[in-house]
Formats: structure tokens, C-alpha cells, sequence
């Protein structure tokens, strides 16, 4: 079993590696063949990786995530779709939002809330979200509305993430936490390169943000049920 996980493993990091290539030297006509296949390894090695919780909220939610996941990715590669990719990636989102809840010790549990120390907890990633939107809130014209939504979503995944901190095990923590910062990252700088100003360098960037954001999200769950034993 863990031969044909590091397989997957390895088809991911192919995929990946020869899709920031192809998008260095401006080949996007070829990437129909790489992109697609990156979350296609990734959702791989996550369900043969996830047995052990076969049939639970957290594999479904996290199997979803990554298949909306890989339906935005083959969207956003038609300019005409981004609307649609959009809305695949504000699904797989949520999904994220409902799995990190789900790997956590007690989800469930109701305590005593701290508003004015989430808040000041949180204020980074606000001040980060807030910052992208003023850049490129000139630009957005009458797509405006889905792409506020979208923020909000993204900043209340990365904001989940950190709300696990104490309640699983400190590689789960930090793992899915940096993957959610990561995507932010990845979500903010194609935001930029769109809305804002293009630059040459965005699309390595984005990619580059985007696997390793994904690739720590599935393996920071994984390691909230499994021994840190590596794949």
C-alpha cells in the first residue's frame, strides 16, 4: 500500500514540475495535459492514503475539495470560464472548511469564545485579504460581487486552519495551516496579475503556491489520523 501511495506521490511532484516548466516558457496550449493531472495524483494518494477513515465526513469532504479542486483547475485554463472555475474553487473551499473542522479533537464541541482575541489573532490574514481586494477592486467591474464572496470564503478557510491550533497534533496544525496561507498566497497573486497589474513572473507564483498549498493540506490530514511516519 505505501509503494502505491509513493506513487501517486510521485506523479503529483512529475505533474506539478512540468507544469511550472511548461508555464515558465509560456507553453499554456501544452498544459492541458499537466495541469489536469496534478489534483488528479494528489486526490490518488489521498484515498489510498485515507483507508483507515473510509466512509467518514472528513475523507468525503476532502475528497471533495479536491475534486472541485481539479474542476477549477481544468476551468481557469478558459479565459471565458473563469466565473465557473471560480465557483469550483469556492466549493472546494468549503469542503476544506468542513474537513479541517472535522480533523480536530472535540469538532463539535461549543466553548466560551473570545471574539476580540480572534479577532486580534486573525488580523493578519484580514489585513492580507483586505490589502488584495484594494488593490484590485478597480478592476473587478461587474464581477465584483463573486469574487468578494470568494475572499470571504478563502479568508474564513485560512482562518479555520489557524482555529485548530491546540486541538490536533502540531504537524497536522502546522501543515494545514501553512498549506491555507499558501493558497491565499496563490489566490491573491493570480487576483493581482488579473485585476491589478500583470507581471511575467504570476504564473510561477500561483502554480508554484498552489501545489505546495495543496500538497501540505492533504498531508498535515493525513498526519491528524496516522503516525508521522512519512509516505
Amino acid at each position: 500500500m505505501k509503494n502505491k501511495n509513493m506513487l501517486w506521490l510521485y506523479l503529483f511532484l512529475f505533474a506539478g514540475i512540468i507544469d511550472i516548466v511548461f508555464t515558465a516558457n509560456g507553453e499554456n496550449s501544452t498544459r492541458i495535459f499537466t495541469k489536469p493531472l496534478i489534483l488528479i495524483a494528489l486526490w490518488g494518494f489521498f484515498i489510498f492514503s485515507s483507508t483507515a477513515i473510509k466512509g467518514t465526513l472528513l475523507r468525503k469532504s476532502m475528497s471533495a475539495a479536491l475534486i472541485f479542486s481539479w474542476l477549477g483547475d481544468v476551468l481557469l485554463m478558459f479565459p471565458d470560464l473563469f466565473l465557473y472555475g471560480l465557483g469550483a474553487f469556492l466549493m472546494a473551499h468549503i469542503c476544506y472548511i468542513i474537513g479541517f473542522k472535522m480533523a480536530q479533537t472535540n469538532p463539535f464541541a461549543i466553548g466560551k469564545v473570545d471574539f476580540l482575541r480572534l479577532l486580534f489573532i486573525n488580523l493578519p490574514i484580514y489585513i492580507a485579504a483586505s490589502f488584495v481586494y484594494f488593490l484590485i477592486n478597480p478592476g473587478l467591474g461587474s464581477i465584483k460581487v463573486p469574487v468578494v464572496v470568494y475572499l470571504i470564503v478563502i479568508v474564513l478557510m485560512v482562518t479555520s486552519a489557524r482555529e485548530r491550533f491546540g486541538k490536533t497534533n502540531a504537524a497536522s496544525f502546522w501543515q494545514v495551516f501553512i498549506g491555507g496561507s499558501f493558497f491565499m498566497v496563490s489566490d491573491g497573486v493570480l487576483a493581482i496579475n488579473k485585476f491589478f497589474q500583470p507581471f511575467p513572473e504570476s504564473g510561477v507564483i500561483v502554480m508554484g503556491t498552489y501545489i505546495i498549498a495543496q500538497f501540505l493540506i492533504v498531508r498535515g490530514i493525513l498526519a491528524h489520523f496516522q503516525n508521522d511516519t512519512g509516505y
